[in-house]
Protein backbone atom coordinates (compact mmCIF):
# COMPACT_ATOMS: atom_id res chain seq x y z
CA UNK A 1 0.00 0.00 0.00
CA UNK A 2 3.07 2.51 0.93
CA UNK A 3 4.68 1.81 -2.56
CA UNK A 4 1.50 2.49 -4.52
CA UNK A 5 0.77 5.72 -2.52
CA UNK A 6 4.84 7.18 -4.11
CA UNK A 7 4.05 5.52 -7.24
CA UNK A 8 0.86 8.03 -6.76
CA UNK A 9 2.26 11.22 -5.78
CA UNK A 10 5.38 10.28 -8.45
CA UNK A 11 2.60 10.25 -11.00
CA UNK A 12 0.83 13.75 -9.86
CA UNK A 13 4.31 15.80 -9.77
CA UNK A 14 5.08 14.36 -12.83
CA UNK A 15 1.65 15.66 -14.44
CA UNK A 16 2.06 18.61 -13.24
CA UNK A 17 5.56 19.12 -14.61
CA UNK A 18 4.46 18.27 -17.86
CA UNK A 19 1.40 20.57 -17.60
CA UNK A 20 3.41 23.44 -16.42
CA UNK A 21 6.25 22.73 -19.45
CA UNK A 22 3.51 22.86 -21.88
CA UNK A 23 1.84 26.36 -20.46
CA UNK A 24 5.32 27.65 -20.62
CA UNK A 25 6.31 26.63 -23.69
CA UNK A 26 2.66 28.03 -25.39
CA UNK A 27 3.11 31.61 -23.48
CA UNK A 28 6.73 31.60 -25.21
CA UNK A 29 5.49 30.81 -28.52
CA UNK A 30 2.79 33.05 -28.92
CA UNK A 31 3.18 35.92 -31.26
CA UNK A 32 3.22 39.21 -29.92
CA UNK A 33 0.93 42.09 -30.75
CA UNK A 34 -2.90 41.88 -31.29
CA UNK A 35 -5.39 39.21 -30.84
CA UNK A 36 -8.24 39.77 -33.15
CA UNK A 37 -10.90 36.71 -32.62
CA UNK A 38 -14.49 36.47 -34.12
CA UNK A 39 -16.63 33.84 -32.69
CA UNK A 40 -20.38 33.31 -32.20
CA UNK A 41 -20.21 36.19 -28.98
CA UNK A 42 -18.56 38.46 -31.34
CA UNK A 43 -15.52 39.92 -31.50
CA UNK A 44 -12.53 40.15 -29.27
CA UNK A 45 -9.46 41.80 -29.45
CA UNK A 46 -6.79 41.43 -26.64
CA UNK A 47 -3.22 43.09 -26.61
CA UNK A 48 -0.47 40.09 -26.03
Amino acid sequence: MKQNTLYLIIGALLVVVIALGVYVYREQTRPKGVELKIDDKGISIQQN
